[in-house]
């Protein structure tokens, strides 16, 4: 289900492998008690969450103080996080920003709207992934349920092995939390997980990308236009 990447008395990162629901079902929730079990952690607290076809990391509190304070630095949008994806389509454009209202649309899925009132901004960049494929790096500034898999089929190129947004089937979703950058009690900290699961990630072309993209937080992203994004509460 996981691979422990780092931790520490207050918090823990894991991999979670595609497949892996973090979700309760039934109010159990397999993933924490595998976790739990391999760490001798009582209790652990969601601080996020990824889909289910989405690997990467996933930040876990050890303790309920702990756990508010993670929590409340992504309900601020202090934290960065950066996500890989593949598609078979290229994009109408190679690099940009995705902004728009997300509503329900049929069945699991959401859409895009063209209003602005509470938007999901997704920004990415994109590069050839071989085989007429397309990686992104994306960056989201907002934390809307399936953002990313929707902002990227607004431009054409929906995440290969997606079974709801997709265009190509595959041996599974091509969406990898990537990397991640938060600060806790005053200490800024920065953890990069490379995708494993999947062939198209061996692709020599993406791994030559994903050598280049090592600091994500580094990289020049795309201006945001001003008044989108909400400012920090303290």
């Amino acid at each position: 289900m996981f691979t422990l990447l780092h931790q520490t008395p207050d918090f823990l990162v894991i991999c979670k492998h595609a497949g892996v629901s973090v979700h309760k079902d039934d109010n159990d929730q397999p993933l924490l008690a595998e976790v739990a079990a391999a760490t001798g952690d009582k209790q652990l607290y969601l601080i996020h969450r990824l889909d289910k076809m989405t690997s990467g990391i996933l930040l876990l509190g050890r303790h309920a103080k702990a756990a508010a304070e993670l929590s409340g630095g992504f309900a601020r949008r202090d934290v960065q996080k950066f996500y890989l994806a593949i598609s078979s389509k290229k994009p109408k454009k190679k690099q940009g920003t995705v902004i728009g209202d997300m509503s329900r649309s049929r069945r699991r899925s959401w859409k895009l709207d063209a209003t602005r009132e509470n938007p999901a901004i997704t920004q990415f960049i994109s590069t050839a992934a071989g085989e007429g494929r397309r990686l992104f790096l994306c960056k989201p500034c907002t934390g809307k349920t399936h953002q990313i898999r929707v902002a990227l089929k607004s431009v054409g190129a929906g995440i290969t092995g997606d079974d709801i947004y997709g265009q190509e089937e595959a041996d599974r979703g091509y969406l990898h939390a990537f990397a991640l950058q938060f600060t806790f009690q005053g200490q800024v900290w920065r953890f990069v997980c490379l995708p494993e699961q999947g062939s198209l990630w061996q692709v020599a072309q993406v791994q030559a990308a994903l050598s280049g993209w090592a600091t994500p937080w580094d990289i020049s992203w795309p201006s945001l236009p001003s008044g989108l994004v909400k400012p920090r509460v303290d």
